[in-house]
């Protein structure tokens, strides 16, 4: 990692008011008024982009069958939910996943380099379980896809899958107290209860510029990767680009990953930036068949939990995964608590800023020490504090703009301004291309109906957009008042780790538990009440530790819905006192038994 040694903060090396300066100015570039209006949805004469180029539909005749829990969703979320609810005696599953197999974001995502960016031995969920110790530190997206079907396989779970199947319609049956789902196959299915795994990186987004259409080379979006366009494979050796010139637009964590592996073969390389990302050191290695041996029982959970303690701002004996994520975090706090004194809790958020400056200009002159073109290297900084936009880790991305047939187009903030015929234009100059290729990621803070393609139908007709029309409202982020035996596994209104699956794994438990305890009283029907759910909006809205002033200074990104922050992001977001505290309270629910804010029926 890139290393910011201690400092005093009454005697820096550098000047505070004028990083602040550097990045409004830099802010200030990127902002746009259509905010997250400027991407384009991948339908009508852009459906094609969708299209899975991993495995043809295989057919099938409508279904019209009842299950007792159906899961829309078959990545890691579905999986781990699946799973624990097999653990708990519930075997009549069914999971619905608009792939061609399970792995979610991980069989969408195989673009060359694709990799976790969280530690493999944390992240991919279930290992204990399944008997399984990752390869490497950092995981790859065969390997990581390759687990998710091995907890498929372990969990007997592809008997109850209907794959490349979505969801249309989703409603309440009031007189059959039960679920009744349409989707694009034609089918008319029937559910006790249904668990909304969806994710958040599902609906892949194209740039809204002008001409797409228009561009007679080839083109794709780097989730829908075209292989037999590239040649090659997840692992690199893209010889069909060998004289291709092909452009990338979007710089962000899928580019940082694959754009090695582009400039490595292609005959020329254009990447279009918008906003360079942060990139640290990442030293991937071999998993040690020592350490691998040596783990005992319980080993994953306890590596988790750490993990999860550290990044929280909590404090553990030894860090024991020494990733990217920890030693930003040990950094933070470090310089909040500034050589043990008694810090002011005032003074805090100060000190923070000041370590986050700190660390940046390590990243800004870690791209100096690395690219050798002084213009090139400028353009690749960031200028941003560090959580604006997610941070990235690798040490092939900077590398790769030292090659002489890879070229940095910087538009200053401003993007792409159109796509001709045969080529990309930015800075009011045409760069003609043989491929364009969209890195431009996927939805993230648009409607829910939105991102899904289909909305809810509840009690009386009410549909979930319109109960949420003013913000988010749940129990605990999971149960809603009018949509019986619905449950919704995400991030809002939750508890929020970069560990995604710990925080999966923790729902799905608590899931479990909640099922358990309605066929133990031989009722049909769970159901928050609407004290309950006012009562939880109410400590959202008291726990939180969001700060509309950083989310309206950071550069434009996802994390701030493209530099206009929604006014209900406090309400819609995570648990402002961090997942550990979220875990916690979940727990003491539960061991209260009062099952305060929902309803049996």
């Amino acid at each position: 990692m890139t290393n910011a040694a201690e400092i005093d903060p009454n005697h820096l090396d550098f000047d505070p008011d004028a990083l602040r300066a550097k990045y409004r100015a830099e802010r200030d570039k990127r902002l746009r008024p259509e905010g997250n209006d400027q991407y384009r949805r991948i339908e009508g004469s852009l459906a094609h982009y969708a299209e899975d180029p991993y495995g043809g539909v295989t057919p099938r005749a409508p279904r019209e069958d009842f299950t007792e829990i159906l899961i829309i969703g078959g990545g890691f979320g579905g999986l781990v939910t699946a799973a624990r609810l097999k653990e708990a005696g519930f075997s009549d599953l069914r999971l619905l996943e608009h792939g061609g197999d399970f792995g979610g974001t991980w069989y969408w995502n195989r673009y060359p380099g694709a990799a976790c960016d969280t530690e493999a031995p944390i992240y991919l969920p279930l290992c204990e379980e399944v008997g399984y110790v990752p390869s490497h530190k950092f995981a790859y997206q065969p390997e990581i896809l390759e687990h998710a079907r091995r907890i498929g396989r372990h969990y007997d779970l592809y008997d109850g899958a209907l794959f490349h199947t979505a969801v249309t319609d989703l409603r309440w049956n009031d007189d059959a107290q039960e679920w009744v789902i349409a989707t694009n196959r034609g089918d008319a299915l029937r559910a006790r209860f249904v668990i909304m795994s969806n994710g958040p990186l599902n609906t892949p987004k194209l740039p809204g510029v002008p001409g797409i259409e228009s561009f007679k080379g080839h083109t794709f979006h780097t989730s829908r990767w075209d292989y037999a366009y590239t040649g090659g494979s997840a692992e690199g050796g893209l010889s069909g680009l060998a004289d291709k010139r092909v452009a990338i637009i979007g710089t962000g964590a899928t580019a940082v990953q694959c754009i090695p592996h582009l400039g490595a073969s292609a005959r020329a390389l254009y990447v279009f930036q918008r906003t360079p990302s942060s990139i640290d050191v990442r030293n991937n290695r071999p998993t040690d068949p020592a350490w691998a041996a040596s783990l005992q029982p319980g080993w994953q959970r306890e590596r988790m939990e750490n993990f999860n303690i550290l990044t929280s701002g909590g404090i553990v004996e030894q860090d024991l995964v020494m990733d990217g994520w920890t030693e930003i975090i040990r950094n933070l706090i470090s310089m909040a608590n500034f050589r043990g004194t008694a810090i002011p809790r005032e003074e805090v958020p100060r000190l923070m800023e000041l370590a986050d400056f700190q660390k940046m200009n390590a990243i800004r002159a870690r791209v100096d020490a690395i690219v050798e073109d002084p213009a090139t290297a400028e353009a690749l900084k960031p200028w941003y504090r560090q959580f604006c936009k997610r941070p990235c880790f690798h040490d092939e991305y900077l590398p790769t703009f030292n090659r002489p047939n890879v070229h940095l187009i910087d538009t200053q903030g401003q993007g792409v301004e159109r796509i001709t015929e045969t080529g990309v234009v930015a800075n009011g100059v045409e760069t003609p291309v043989d491929c364009i290729i969209f890195a431009t990621g996927f939805e993230v803070g648009t409607a829910f109906t939105h991102r899904a393609g289909y909305d809810v139908t509840g009690q009386d007709g009410l549909k979930l957009s319109e109960a949420w029309a003013g913000g988010m409202r749940s129990l605990h982020g999971l149960l809603v008042h009018g949509f019986p035996n619905l449950m919704i596994t995400s991030n809002a209104q939750s508890g929020f780790t970069t560990n995604f699956p710990h925080a999966m794994d923790e729902r799905a438990q608590h899931m479990a538990y909640l099922l358990r305890a309605l066929k133990a009283r031989s009722a049909h029907i769970l159901e928050a009440t609407e004290a309950g759910q006012n009562a939880w909006v109410d400590t959202m809205l008291k726990a939180s530790r969001a700060s509309e002033s950083f989310q309206a200074e950071c550069t434009p990104g996802y994390y701030n819905n493209e530099g206009k922050p929604n006014p209900l992001s406090v309400q819609n977001g995570s648990y402002g006192r961090g997942p550990v505290r979220f875990f916690q309270l979940l727990e003491a629910w539960r061991d209260a038994g009062a099952f305060e804010g929902l309803e049996f029926r």
